[in-house]
């Protein structure tokens, strides 16, 4: 309901004001354009779905591959840790064109984008869950004759769940902005080059409709995220799992 009244207010303003279509088009305005460039626009969001799972599953890989081995080791820690803060610092947008220049135009610099400005989290987020271990659970096992590699099997890595699908949903966006953000500098499919060329000819409805499309994309995969949550880590939560 929020988001229709959102719409409706939009569309209002647009029209009492006398808005221009190539400043702010009205809702209606953009879903026409929908409809018009339907066929444009699913081909390059298929597009964009691709290369933003590509390289979201690799952040995950090696999220949670870098997130175990920091929060298992105190030396990986101490010597791993302040080169991602250092590495995640850095702005995107000024690694794209490196990776054009390396890879060239096409699917390997949106993939490898949407894997570096989505895997940081995940790291940070399954290193906290198992750095932050009961002591007590801990003592527990080894007094059973327990080694640190069972304490990380049995608690570790359970208690890490709920953190690592937090850091999931925040991650799929993420890929998509890094996606999006490869395309409009360097690529030659997918939403973000839709957005520009449509961009170039002052086609405001159909740079809106594009962001319409990776919003509905990203919601999409959020929803299933929060699916998938809820049937694996339901008993981390007392209650209904809040989004």
């Amino acid at each position: 309901m929020v988001a229709i009244g959102m719409l409706i207010l939009w569309e209002l303003v647009c029209r009492l004001f006398h808005i221009r279509e190539f400043i702010l088009p009205a809702p209606s305005i953009i879903a026409k354009a929908l409809a018009e460039y339907r066929i444009p626009i699913l081909e390059h969001s298929w597009w964009t779905l691709i290369t933003t799972l590509l390289g979201f599953g690799f952040a995950i890989i090696v999220g949670v591959l870098l997130g175990v081995a920091i929060g298992f080791s105190t030396l990986v820690y101490t010597g791993l840790y302040p080169l991602l803060i250092g590495f995640n610092a850095i702005p995107k947008v000024a690694l794209v064109p490196i990776l054009v220049l390396w890879f060239g135009i096409g699917a390997v610099p949106v993939v490898v984008t949407s894997f570096i400005i989505s895997f940081f989290p995940i790291v940070v987020n399954v290193s906290t869950g198992i750095a932050t271990t009961e002591p007590e659970l801990a003592d527990v096992l080894r007094s059973l004759g327990a080694s640190r590699l069972d304490v990380l099997r049995k608690v570790g890595l359970p208690r890490s769940m709920p953190y690592l699908f937090a850091s999931l949903k925040i991650a799929i966006t993420l890929a998509f902005v890094g996606s999006v953000l490869a395309e409009t500098m360097g690529g030659n499919s997918g939403l973000g080059f839709l957005m520009v060329t449509a961009a170039a000819r002052f086609d405001m409805a159909l740079v809106f409709g594009g962001l319409a499309a990776i919003a509905v994309m990203a919601v999409g995969l959020f929803v299933i995220c929060v699916a998938i949550e809820r049937r694996m880590v339901r008993w981390a939560f007392r209650g209904e799992l809040v989004m």
